[in-house]
């Protein structure tokens, strides 16, 4: 059995995705297979994929599925993830022809159980970092205490032990197609630190149609997706009284805007949500002020890349 799975969740992106095909053929360890979860294109990406499961340069498996948005299709796929290790990489990024290797190797010398994985770096298409590197001389912890402890910062790769991520599956709200990636991240920090790996695994641009450029428009179309991601974040028992703060904000703007009359008897932090109401309401006012032209279509969503 190979060691690695290459995920990709996919939406109408057949015309970028063959950049990430093509990095994937010039790879120096062959020690992997690519997953492909469609969730739900309308376009050519189903041919594009018999074409090159046709090519045999590359072990493929694609999966299609209605539309259920970004995390829906990360639980399709760590469904199906046979491997111990498995990386996502986003339909319009690209992996160095080395990273495979690098992977593979890193883990044959470094595997341990009492680790979820690891978390590498993420650079764009030029070769810049992505925020900065990783703390030197730092040999695990876990994600949040990396961007909350050290001060690391921008987009990061993970790898994670296949095993683990099977668990903590994201929910799936009706007529929304968001929920935080990161809810499975603070849940596998819980049980597991990270090992460090100072190198870059993946190159990333961020698209125009991508959700991360269209965050505020998101905030609408999947308010109850984000007040579960906000109030994951206030339950966890890494989370700092200024942190939990920062998400009963966007937890009590995320009720507005979903018109949830029990925001407060839901929240597991009662006083820190009352005292980040007034913010909150702000926050909502604002978000509405933003997108009050916004036309909100419920079902399919396009906005699909996160970084």
């Amino acid at each position: 059995m190979r060691t690695l799975t290459v995920f990709t969740p996919t939406y109408n992106r057949a015309y970028c995705l063959g950049r990430l095909y093509e990095s994937l053929k010039r790879q120096t360890s062959k020690d992997f297979e690519w997953l492909i979860i469609d969730d739900g294109s309308s376009d050519d990406t189903a041919d594009l994929v018999r074409l090159w499961q046709s090519e045999q340069a590359v072990p493929i498996r694609y999966i299609y599925q209605d539309n259920q948005g970004m995390h829906g299709a990360h639980n399709t796929a760590y469904e199906h993830i046979e491997t111990e290790l498995n990386v996502c990489i986003d339909s319009d990024d690209y992996m160095p022809d080395r990273a495979v290797e690098i992977i593979t190797s890193f883990w044959q010398n470094n595997r341990r159980d009492d680790v979820s994985g690891f978390v590498a770096l993420d650079a764009y298409t030029d070769g810049r970092i992505i925020g900065t590197a990783l703390p030197e001389g730092l040999e695990s912890s876990t994600l949040f205490e990396l961007y909350n402890r050290y001060g690391v910062k921008g987009d990061k790769k993970l790898v994670y032990r296949s095993a683990l991520t099977k668990q903590f599956p994201y929910p799936i709200f009706q007529d929304e197609r968001y929920v935080g990636l990161a809810y499975k991240y603070f849940k596998l920090d819980e049980r597991y630190p990270l090992l460090l790996l100072n190198e870059v695994l993946c190159h990333v641009e961020y698209m125009e149609d991508g959700s991360s450029r269209n965050m505020l428009k998101q905030y609408v179309r999947n308010p109850r997706g984000f007040a579960f991601y906000r109030l994951a974040l206030m339950k966890s028992p890494l989370a700092s009284a200024s942190f939990k703060l920062r998400q009963a904000i966007h937890y009590v703007s995320s009720c507005l805007l979903a018109r949830n009359k029990r925001w407060l008897t839901e929240s597991p932090a009662k006083g820190i949500t009352l005292l980040a109401a007034p913010a909150g309401l702000l926050l909502y006012l604002y978000i509405r002020s933003k997108t009050k032209e916004l036309i909100v279509p419920r079902g399919r969503s396009n906005d699909y890349s996160v970084g």
